[in-house]
């Protein structure tokens, strides 16, 4: 009987994705692969989200037929100017320089970042949602899964808590629509989700609202939970750990080059060792003819990307070239502590609605799985929580700010805590804030970057444990160059450099954005937490 029940679970599932919107690529065919890889637009993200003026077969049908026709003369910048609405960015409030202070400036960002329920658009890779929502900015114009959580903080301290409602609200019917919350609303992210932080958002709701809100959301937080676990489909996130237990990786669904970055992706298939690498347009036109290296380099950037860590050395073999990546081989240990917080909230959820077996059972799995965490993602030589190689069968020896992850959700012991903060403060800890790693490699989340919600989990983790000295110099730091880069511009920005702070953040493959959801919401949160703390003082050192 199980065993029918997985087989219509697996079927239901399949006639779901089935049914999912298609994503550019397979909606433009030869013209999406003809302006990526001619790079029509700087930014590869901008024709994955331009809205047709017409049916799209039929602009498909006339791009073939001009192309293919020696008497016109053809410009594909111009077919796409025709036919297509290019978005264009909102721009985020800039200070003048009148705005002196950070906090007013932020209260009044959130209209400008603020987006009202969608209306479906034909031809359009936006997936509607049915209620307002805030997005990070620049050219982020859409949800994304794991910023709301820390741009929630923010609005939590704005009092925007009805927008906190409608985005979990929106989350929960991308869980009920989809069978998950993809990394944003867009039908070109369906294949994959993110760091998995809606429990977290539960859990933060639940300040404002009481515990009516757990009851409220259990049924996709089960949903969701299913997703991760492969319980309604056969997504892979799941492994079978060598001693039995059960921990998970990040593995996108699809195994072809972003659509959102597709000649990015190209281009590192190509540049690469591997044998037999071909073009896009060859792939396109002749099928894929990708090798099975090649697709599995795509899986990994594309993992990668669900990671939210695109990219970091901390994903590469030799922790220096993106070739290397090797992200489906690795239990992350920060993934396996966001599901080790699920299976708690889901088990305070299901004893509030007196359902005792499944809050023992959810006990118990979150019980297995923090036994795990420790048995598998301690780093003994380097006193350092760190990710899980089940290829090799070892941890990975480099330290990143991942491995505050398991003092953040409470299950390191005070020894390992100890060992952490030491470690962190030795290797991590800057005078900007938080580095995401050591490693010099051009990618973005790699030094010398500093992101907003690494702040906010190392921060907390320490002070879980007591750590408030060495929180205090994080949180001041970050603060403190947050008003010294708003100071010096008027913007918010997505990342910055916390290892010189007189320099830019860079690194990655797009510009620096402003605007910013995150960074919003973790420096209103950072600044209220300074303020009540008697052991933090406002002036960084």
């Amino acid at each position: 009987m199980n065993k029918i029940f997985f087989i219509l679970a697996l079927f239901l599932s399949a006639n779901m994705f089935a049914q999912q919107p298609l994503p550019p690529d397979k909606i433009y065919g030869q013209l999406f692969t003809d302006v990526q890889m001619a790079k029509i637009f700087p930014d590869g993200k901008t024709f994955v989200d331009c809205v047709p003026k017409r049916d799209p077969k039929t602009i498909v049908a006339d791009y073939v037929k001009i192309k293919n026709d020696p008497a016109i003369r053809f410009s594909l910048k111009l077919f796409v100017d025709e036919n297509f609405i290019t978005p264009s960015a909102k721009r985020a409030i800039v200070n003048d320089g009148n705005e002196k202070d950070v906090t007013q400036h932020i209260k009044k960002l959130w209209s400008v970042l603020k987006r009202d329920a969608d209306k479906k658009v034909d031809g359009s890779s936006l997936l509607p949602l049915p209620n307002s929502y805030v997005v990070p900015g620049g050219r982020f114009r859409e949800i994304y899964y794991w910023d709301s959580y820390f741009t929630m903080l923010g609005l939590k301290e704005s009092g925007e808590t009805q927008i906190m409602e409608n985005m979990l609200d929106n989350f929960a019917y991308l869980i009920n629509t989809y069978g998950h919350i993809p990394n944003g609303n867009r039908s070109y992210y369906l294949s994959r989700s993110q760091p998995p932080f809606f429990s977290m958002m539960v859990d933060l709701l639940a300040t404002v609202k009481g515990d009516e809100v757990y009851k409220k959301y259990l049924p996709a937080l089960q949903k969701e939970y299913n997703y991760w676990m492969d319980k309604t489909a056969n997504t892979k996130h799941a492994v079978k750990m060598p001693d039995g237990s059960t921990l998970n990786r990040y593995y996108d669904r699809d195994d072809i080059p972003r659509q959102e970055s597709y000649k990015e992706d190209v281009d590192v298939a190509n540049q690469s060792n591997f044998q037999n690498a071909v073009s896009g347009e060859t792939w396109m036109k002749n099928g894929n003819n990708f090798s099975a290296k090649q697709k599995a380099m795509f899986r990994n950037l594309r993992s990668g990307a669900e990671s939210g860590w695109d990219f970091s050395s901390r994903w590469f073999a030799d922790e220096k070239n993106i070739a290397t990546i090797q992200t489906t081989n690795l239990i992350p240990v920060d993934l396996n502590c966001l599901l080790y917080n699920m299976e708690k909230v889901m088990a305070k959820a299901y004893s509030l609605t007196k359902d005792l077996s499944n809050a023992a059972l959810y006990n118990s799995k979150a019980n297995a799985r923090k036994n795990a965490i420790l048995k598998y993602c301690f780093n003994s030589s380097q006193q350092f929580f760190c990710d899980y190689n089940i290829a090799s069968k070892k941890q990975n020896n480099i330290i990143t700010a991942a491995g505050l992850f398991p003092l953040f959700v409470n299950i390191a012991d005070k020894k390992q805590a100890t060992a952490v903060a030491e470690v962190f403060k030795n290797n991590l800890l800057k005078p900007g804030g938080v580095a995401t790693t050591n490693n010099k490699t051009g990618q973005q989340w790699d030094a010398p970057n500093g992101w907003a919600p690494l702040q906010w989990v190392a921060v907390k983790g320490l002070m879980n444990y007591g750590e408030n000295e060495l929180a205090k110099k994080a949180a001041e730091r970050w603060v403190a160059v947050n008003e010294k880069v708003y100071a010096a511009t008027g913007k918010m920005m997505e990342k910055y450099n916390v290892e010189d702070i007189t320099k830019e953040a860079g690194g990655g493959e797009y510009p620096g954005q402003d605007g910013f959801g995150w960074t919003n919401g973790v420096y209103l949160a950072m600044k209220k937490m300074l303020s009540q703390q008697s052991i933090i003082s406002t002036k960084p050192d």
